[in-house]
């Protein structure tokens, strides 16, 4: 009985190496079979199956050129993406204001497709380029410094009107054209916040002034009719309550009080510090709403020692003190809202510093009256 004949296995890395020593290190098919102790015809064939399964695996040249675009395709749409998130803003500006964008990302993406993203061309970026930079003279350099420290003075509240009065006060001769072009050029944008409002009722019992003002807010001479109101100021410890009075010939604050509790005793000290300070004249008209803190009797005895005349506005008429609403809007909106009041003291002393910045720093539509050491005298 003849035995089957039985062939040896060679293990997968064996016919590797085997190859390798023909296709890496030069050897012949000979040559190496018979450094390894193989049939010739054996490596051939290992040589060959090697090749014919490296070259199914790798795939054609044109399937290789479509996954190069592919990936470029790609990876230009990822950078439009960035780009557009960042240039959403510019996208309707002027040429200039997108080549200065251009310019400040041409180090993260290709000019090209920036030039694309912001719809310029790219000739015309380069040519702007090109130009020489505009060469500021010192009267537009101090007129840029003074217009950016004024505004940050108010608390980002000047617009372009109350701005060229300023500027022109100062003397630098501008129009309010061309402060309005400064403004935009330096990002000087006026920013505002909504205000609250709280008013109390008078006691039934209170004896009510008739109102001798009549929304007239414009008399013809200083100390002759003042008007006054008291608000309500939020802090991070609770509320706090401001009484004005204001001299309505030059909208200049003339006596004040902060506190709080709101009492007939805080808008006493305001008008005891507005007397002490002016000493106006007999007949002098004082103007307010009928809350419960002027209608009562105690401040109506303060009013009449002073021979100073009680007027009060109508129920409803919003209108009617609307010079002193006009101040609390500014207080509020221009000043106190734009900073964080942590503590009542914190409160009466920003409440302070914008007293002193509304009745010496800031322009009014009448006469200015109050001088620096009459403020002091306010003050204390």
């Amino acid at each position: 009985m003849s035995q089957k004949r039985s062939y040896k296995q060679y293990p997968p890395e064996f016919k590797e190496e085997a190859v390798a020593l023909v296709t890496e290190q030069g050897y012949s098919v000979p040559e190496a079979a018979k450094s390894l102790g193989i049939a010739t015809n054996l490596l051939y064939r290992w040589k060959e199956k090697q090749e014919q399964s490296a070259s199914e695996s790798r795939p054609a040249e044109t399937e290789l050129e479509e996954l190069k675009r592919l990936r470029q395709e790609v990876k230009t749409l990822r950078m439009e993406k960035e780009i557009l998130k960042k240039a959403f803003r510019f996208l309707r500006e002027r040429n200039e204001v997108k080549f200065h964008f251009i310019d400040l990302h041409r180090q993260s993406y290709p000019v090209r497709l920036l030039c694309q993203v912001m719809s310029v061309g790219k000739s015309a970026f380069y040519a702007w380029k090109a130009r020489p930079a505009k060469v500021i003279t010192a009267e537009e350099l101090h007129l840029y410094r003074r217009a950016k420290a004024l505004f940050k003075a108010s608390r980002n509240s000047l617009g372009s009107r109350e701005l060229v009065k300023k500027l022109n006060e100062e003397g630098v001769r501008v129009t309010r054209h061309r402060v309005r072009m400064v403004m935009q050029q330096l990002g000087l944008k006026v920013t505002q916040r909504m205000a609250y409002r709280v008013t109390t009722k008078r006691k039934h019992s209170d004896r009510v002034a008739d109102n001798l003002l009549n929304q007239q807010f414009n008399p013809v001479g200083m100390n002759q009719v003042w008007a006054g109101d008291v608000t309500y100021l939020k802090t991070g410890e609770g509320w706090m309550y401001l009484a004005i009075v204001m001299d309505l010939y030059s909208r200049r604050i003339v006596g004040w009080a902060i506190d709080k509790r709101m009492t007939t005793s805080l808008i006493s000290r305001a008008m005891i510090k507005a007397y002490n300070l002016r000493q106006p004249p007999k007949g002098l008209v004082f103007h307010s709403d009928r809350g419960s803190q002027y209608t009562s009797k105690a401040f109506a005895t303060l009013l009449k020692g002073y021979d100073i005349r009680a007027s009060m506005g109508d129920v409803g008429a919003c209108w009617d003190n609307a010079v002193v609403e006009r101040f609390f809007g500014s207080l509020k909106h221009d000043w106190l809202f734009k900073v964080h009041q942590p503590t009542r003291t914190h409160m009466k002393e920003d409440v302070a510093a914008y007293m002193k910045y509304y009745n010496l720093d800031r322009l009014h539509s009448t006469n200015g009256d109050l001088s620096p050491v009459e403020y002091e005298k306010l003050a204390n």
